[in-house]
């Protein structure tokens, strides 16, 4: 297939939107959950509804929101947004080897679509580091699935949100879909051990200002996993 092709067209299209589709009802539980948490907090439905379409970070969104309600100075919104969207910044070099050769405004696209479990099943799916064809297909299958579920459950909380009775316990009820959905994605040392250490250091950071707990986690998480990739050429040689 010429690489001009449109990505939908790809057989790695269908398999990266196939392999999001598991994990999807998490994804639009938690977005079903921010946009309901948007519009109780007070902020109006159209500045939730533009908030939702241009941030598209179910994280980001909850902790700026009450700040926005409160009248917090715009700066303290950016700084907490930004610290929790760091991980991104972490996420993207780890996707650099593989469209860095892309145009500029092509990268843009991607980078606005790129979520944590886009990053996780991309990862699975090419391990090795080196840029192929199939890959900015598969990237759009998953995309257009997370995006799609993520969006069309975040605009019905919102539009839902003000009938929602707040004892639902929706809050709850997503935690609970993203935990079962983080837990699919653990099959092995490699996974589980990163998994386990971002925990523990997200809760021995919880007194860190502005939620830099979770950078904390997501960067022991990444060191983990590189230690345990770096280890196996040495494992292998000792075996050999």
């Amino acid at each position: 297939m010429s690489e001009a092709s449109p990505p939908w067209r790809h057989p790695e299209y269908r398999r990266g939107a196939k392999e999001m589709v598991g994990i999807a009802l998490g994804i639009a539980a938690w977005g079903l959950v921010t946009g309901v948490a948007m519009v109780k907090s007070g902020i109006g439905v159209w500045i939730a509804l533009l908030m939702s379409l241009t941030v598209f970070a179910g994280t980001a969104q909850l902790a700026s929101v009450p700040l926005i309600a409160a009248g917090a100075p715009i700066w303290v919104v950016w700084a907490t947004a930004l610290c929790l969207n760091l991980r991104f910044v972490i996420f993207s070099a780890q996707w650099r080897p593989y469209f860095k050769h892309l145009p500029l405004g092509q990268r843009a696209r991607l980078a606005y679509f790129t979520a944590d479990l886009n990053y996780v099943l991309f990862m699975r799916r090419f391990p090795g580091g080196k840029p192929a064809p199939e890959q900015l297909p598969y990237f759009w299958g998953g995309a257009t699935v997370n995006a799609g579920s993520w969006h069309v459950a975040s605009l019905a909380g919102i539009l839902l949100g003000n009938h929602v009775p707040t004892e639902w316990g929706l809050g709850f009820a997503g935690t609970m879909a993203l935990l079962g959905m983080t837990y699919s994605l653990l099959s092995d040392r490699a996974t589980w051990l990163p998994a386990v250490l971002a925990g523990t250091a997200a809760v021995a950071a919880y007194a860190l200002p502005l939620k830099l707990n979770m950078l904390v986690a997501i960067a022991a998480a990444v060191a983990m996993g590189m230690a345990i990739d770096h280890s196996k050429p040495l494992r292998n040689r000792l075996m050999a």
